[in-house]
């Protein structure tokens, strides 16, 4: 990296001195968003007030990697959110397209593969997958037509679309409960079988600090391409170095969370191991939803900033009428828009159906105020124009990390729910303050 990073240009140098205070310097070299890192903190102080409030329950492995998966659904369908939102428009009906996705790849691998492909067949989960996405692509796609060619406001399309498809999830089995699901589609829920183990994990974690640092090198050789000022050396290994260790830490949290002692006993009969004095220590290591949340959070980010789709989605919520005079064709970016969005449904819901290993009539309800939360607090403004997909996952994190801290304090579910709101309510009032300062 050393050999590939010169410091010896007159932009290096420039980026290197700027005036005011060490730490005004620190994240002017580094570029580090600030608003992000305010985040960050705020996270931070969460976690730690529910771990002082709940005497340590919180900040523990177990907590932790349980968090991670319960995020992994919401934070799936905030980064489609993030696309919506920046083109000024809204979708209330995520929630419902995920429940009405849900029954039907439910539906799909307990009932209706099994009897023309026999039980536990190979292709039973694949084929219920694509069943789902190709749906939730198609409704998402029809959504898009409606809001872009005939006119209608997307908070009406998608308010229907709340009432219509959760009242057509409960007519696919007329209310009842699907289960149990596919033992390979059961993989994508997390759980015990459903993570990669302790080895896999730092080699998936290795693999995301060589991708760090490759990135790194990648946009500093772009900006000499195209003679942009560069940021110090320094500011490019703190960078590398700060993002690895929060990967490598992430990965150690998630090895220190342990089998259940009756699985690990269970898999320790099966394959004639002797069970040692302190127990048999087996590593969950990352679940298998989190790695899908982070690969549709990449494709996500690649979309949005380097593809001519995702120029042109912040171009139309910059300003939509320049953006139809410059020759793009705004109503079927809209269409787009709203079909990945109903593909991310799909998504989230096959994460959320494995987890609960079935497939229900209430599965998805308020994901909509989550989703849409989760969006503005990472940073989207409701105005369009400005957004940011990593600040959507971190946003779903800090929703999940509420919810969570306020299940173990045992707090009641309508003041949960009255938390949320009040979260949503600040977090537009501070993206407001913070667009009218930066005028």
């Amino acid at each position: 990296m050393a050999d590939t990073i010169q410091s010896t240009t007159s932009s290096d140098a420039s980026a290197g001195q700027p005036t005011g205070s060490v730490i005004r310097r620190f994240f002017r070299a580094t570029e580090i968003d600030t608003r992000m890192l305010g985040m960050v903190g705020a996270l931070l102080i969460i976690w730690v007030g529910f771990h002082v409030l709940t005497g340590g329950l919180f900040l523990t492995p177990r907590n932790l990697w349980n968090l991670s998966v319960q995020t992994a659904s919401v934070a799936v369908m905030a980064t489609g959110m993030v696309l919506v939102i920046v083109t000024r428009n809204i979708d209330l009906s995520v929630g419902s397209i995920l429940g009405f996705t849900g029954m039907v790849m439910g539906v799909m691998q307990a009932r209706f593969l099994p009897e023309i492909l026999g039980f536990n067949h190979p292709a039973i989960w694949i084929l219920a997958l694509l069943t789902g996405l190709v749906i939730g692509g198609l409704i998402g796609t029809l959504h898009g037509v409606i809001i872009a060619f005939l006119g209608v406001p997307s908070f009406i399309v998608t308010l229907g679309g709340l009432l219509v498809w959760r009242g057509a999830t409960w007519f696919v089995t007329s209310g009842q409960t699907v289960a149990p699901m596919d033992p390979n589609f059961r993989l994508m829920g997390g759980g015990t079988e459903g993570s990669i183990g302790a080895t896999w994990s730092w080699i998936v974690g290795l693999l995301a600090c060589v991708a760090i640092v490759v990135a790194i090198v990648n946009a500093r050789r772009q900006r000499k391409r195209f003679h942009f000022p560069r940021r110090p050396v320094w500011a490019e290994y703190v960078l590398a170095s700060l993002g690895c260790a929060v990967v490598l830490g992430a990965v150690a949290v998630a090895n220190q969370y342990y089998w259940p002692v009756n699985i690990a006993r269970r898999y320790a009969e099966a394959n004639n191991i002797e069970w040692p004095e302190g127990g048999l220590l087996i590593s969950q290591g990352i679940a298998v939803p989190v790695l899908m949340a982070i690969a549709v959070g990449v494709v996500m980010t690649f979309i949005a900033t380097r593809l001519r789709f995702g120029r042109y989605v912040f171009a139309i919520g910059g300003n939509p009428e320049a953006a139809e005079l410059a020759g793009i064709k705004t109503r079927w970016v809209t269409v787009k828009i709203f079909a990945l969005m109903g593909v991310l449904c799909a998504i989230a819901a096959a994460i959320s159906t494995a987890r609960l290993n079935a497939a229900t009539n209430a599965q998805g309800e308020l994901d909509e105020l989550y989703t849409i939360a989760a969006a503005v607090i990472g940073g989207t403004s409701l105005s369009g124009g400005m957004g940011s997909i990593a600040g959507a996952m971190l946003g779903a994190l800090v929703m999940q990390s509420l919810q969570s801290g306020m299940v173990l304090l045992g707090i009641d579910t309508p003041f949960q729910r009255i938390v949320v709101g009040a979260v949503l309510v600040t977090a537009v009032w501070l993206d407001t303050v913070y667009r009218a300062r930066s005028k």
